[in-house]
């Protein structure tokens, strides 16, 4: 291991996560993270929700229920040693109707089965004594759902690689990938036209957005492919913020690939209401040419009308709001920045729901990393160094 050279594309948290990992667990290793923004977290990490999701839906024995569980312990114990903030807000999932019920139930079971820790189901009653503004005929409480600050997290993790002795090039994009002789190439460049070819005994890709065109230039196949879906949030006024006091969820339905309007409170005490899910236009192009896109589309569709439709108009954004919270008015809402999920979209229209690895030659790419990819970040370093950066 010793004077072995392992390079990361990406300084959002997922990269920073396993440069950190290396740097400590490998200390003959060294470190080079490659970020085309001039800072670290700026794109998924930086405009998430702030939540550490305890893992109450994913499937029992998958990558992101096993990572998240663990990810979360990690996350807990980083931001204690750093002093970062780390609150269990507790989250309530609330059920409308006895259909809904019935879901929460096969939702507690799957908790359950994950581990976490102290969920229990609610009747109206017990609903209001946790949230006392929403209403429903039933819920779901789970008292360890926390929230932090994924920025101030990436931020530290980007310290302690510097600390060690790695090194975050930031405003280094990466233009070209290849593979070498008993190694791998990066080139990348930078506004003056400069080019500069780094060499590296193994290289990871943790792109996010760019994933899949990394990833080719690797030399891997197209499938599956990166499509961008913007989330619209709007912020609660600060005399509207008492009406949520932790995380207020809808229960998922699963004929539908996005959750739907939801109210988190953040660390700062600012309150956000969404997202709802629209397709980005930023690589409009590549997703109209990729045939799962419209296989995605034709079973969708209807959904799809339905998420322009909360966009475009602040009064049926308040409506879905107050499908949780009935006291919530549109005069409440304000716009707040939006964030970009990238979402692997598979040739056949399926949502790649699994966190996905592939590895070629030196090259190893995060094919997938989508929610709770934050909350497991420590977690996915451990399980990445663990396969790809072992002892010798």
């Amino acid at each position: 291991m010793s004077g072995e050279h392992i390079g990361i594309v990406g300084a959002g948290i997922v990269g920073l996560a396993l440069a950190e990992w290396i740097t400590r667990e490998r200390p003959g290793a060294r470190v080079t993270v490659l970020e085309r923004e001039e800072r670290v977290a700026a794109h998924q990490t930086g405009h998430n929700s702030g939540v550490v999701h305890a893992g109450l839906y994913y499937r029992p024995g998958s990558l992101k229920a096993t990572l998240c569980r663990r990810g979360t312990a990690l996350l807990r114990d980083y931001c204690a040693e750093k002093e970062l903030p780390f609150e269990e807000a507790g989250k309530v999932l609330v059920a409308r109707n006895a259909e809904e019920e019935e879901r929460l139930g096969r939702i507690e079971a799957t908790a359950r089965e994950n581990g976490v820790p102290d969920v229990r189901r609610l009747g109206p009653d017990g609903l209001r004594e946790i949230e006392p503004h929403v209403r429903g005929t039933g819920g779901l409480h789970s008292p360890h759902t926390a929230i932090t600050d994924f920025v101030a997290i990436a931020e530290s993790l980007a310290d302690d690689v510097r600390r060690a002795g790695g090194r975050v090039l930031l405003g280094t994009p990466v233009i070209d990938l290849r593979q070498g002789v008993g190694g791998a190439e990066a080139l990348t460049g930078d506004p003056r036209g400069e080019r500069v070819r780094h060499r590296f005994d193994t290289l990871i890709v943790c792109g996010g957005l760019e994933t899949d065109r990394l990833a080719r230039m690797a030399g891997a196949g197209d499938d599956p492919r990166i499509v961008p879906f913007r989330g619209t949030y709007h912020e609660l006024a600060p005399e509207a913020r008492h009406l949520v006091r932790g995380l207020v969820y809808p229960v998922p339905d699963p004929r539908y690939p996005f959750l739907g309007v939801h109210l988190t409170r953040h660390v700062h005490g600012e309150v956000t209401a969404g997202p709802n899910a629209l397709l980005d236009r930023a690589r409009l192009g590549d997703t109209l040419r990729w045939p799962g896109f419209w296989h995605l589309a034709r079973r969708h569709w209807a959904m799809g009308a339905a998420e322009m439709a909360v966009s475009a108009s602040p009064a049926v954004f308040a409506r879905q709001a107050r499908r949780l919270v009935p006291g919530i008015t549109a005069r409440d809402l304000r716009p707040a920045p939006s964030g970009v999920r990238a979402q692997a979209l598979a040739r056949d229209g399926s949502l790649v729901d699994d966190f996905a690895l592939e590895t070629h030659d030196r090259i190893v790419c995060v094919r997938n990393a989508p929610s709770p990819a934050a909350t497991s970040s420590l977690a996915i370093a451990e399980y990445l160094g663990e396969k790809i950066v072992p002892t010798r």
